[in-house]
């Protein structure tokens, strides 16, 4: 599945102008003194074993990490642990991280790492494969695609520009195996360039331009043919610096809304209450 490139941040503007009032509303309501409410930790997060293997790292190569990633990590890749599965990191740094998706993945795991520093070579090891090169150099994911099975999880903590995650996540998405994941952090700042990109993704992923059928007929239904992003994507995710993408655990050809049931309220009908 190719992204398609109308949906850079470049051209973004474009698709938020004719929106942009509800855009600014939800912008800026919620960003008043006191709206929400500090919550306590949970009993999840406090247990969670990323955060422990984190936490407890007191030596040995080193992890650098904002605190609130752990929750979300496992949160989406719980499922995948104890499974064969290939995951992929964009940016090797001090090699600490690696160590930690390995031990949280399990044995049967096969951890990737993608580094412009040639020095990270040196972090190979066990079920640990390490690929020099630039993230944003298409060439570069031409070669590594050819030399490396297709992917569970992709977390790009690499260069942190938007022009090297959106080559990076339009290279390596489509590599992604059915119900995998794709994760681009340190997204720091008010209308960050890939969170931008991002919000152009869901903008596909909410298209009903193909919708037929009509829920006043007999068949009081609803088929709305997927785009090729739609039918690849299940989900787009935003937090705090971070955005994951989800694919489908198989291609989705339409969407359907159906009715069921006899009774139904008309536009006759007066409320009674």
């Amino acid at each position: 599945m190719k992204i398609p490139r109308a949906l850079r941040p470049t051209l973004l503007p474009l698709l938020v102008l004719p929106r942009a009032r509800w855009f600014w509303r939800g912008y800026t309501n919620w960003r008043k003194p006191n709206t929400w409410r500090d919550e306590p930790q949970s009993a999840e997060a406090a247990h969670n074993p990323l955060l422990a293997y984190f936490e407890d790292r007191k030596a040995g190569h080193g992890i650098f990490k904002w605190r609130h990633y752990f929750e979300i990590y496992d949160r989406h890749f719980n499922r995948f642990r104890g499974r064969e599965v290939n995951v992929l990191e964009i940016g090797v740094y001090s090699g600490g991280s690696l160590e930690m998706w390995r031990d949280y993945f399990g044995p049967q795991s096969h951890i990737y790492g993608v580094d412009i520093q040639p020095k990270c070579k040196a972090y190979e090891g066990r079920s640990i494969t390490i690929s020099i090169g630039d993230q944003s150099d298409r060439e570069f994911w031409k070669r590594f695609k050819a030399e490396t099975p297709s992917l569970d999880i992709v977390i790009d903590d690499g260069g942190h520009e938007p022009e090297q995650q959106v080559v990076s996540f339009e290279e390596l998405f489509p590599l992604l195996r059915p119900g995998g994941l794709y994760v681009c952090e340190d997204l720091g700042g008010s209308f960050n360039g890939f969170m931008m990109y991002a919000q152009g993704l869901v903008h596909d992923l909410n298209s009903a331009e193909g919708v037929v059928g009509n829920p006043e007929l007999r068949e009081r239904r609803q088929i709305c043919k997927t785009t090729s992003f739609q039918s690849a994507v299940a989900s787009v995710h935003f937090y705090p610096f971070v955005v994951v993408v989800e694919r489908t655990g198989a291609a989705v050809p339409e969407l359907i809304s159906s009715m069921h049931g006899t009774d139904w309220l008309t536009a006759n009908d007066k409320p009674t209450a």
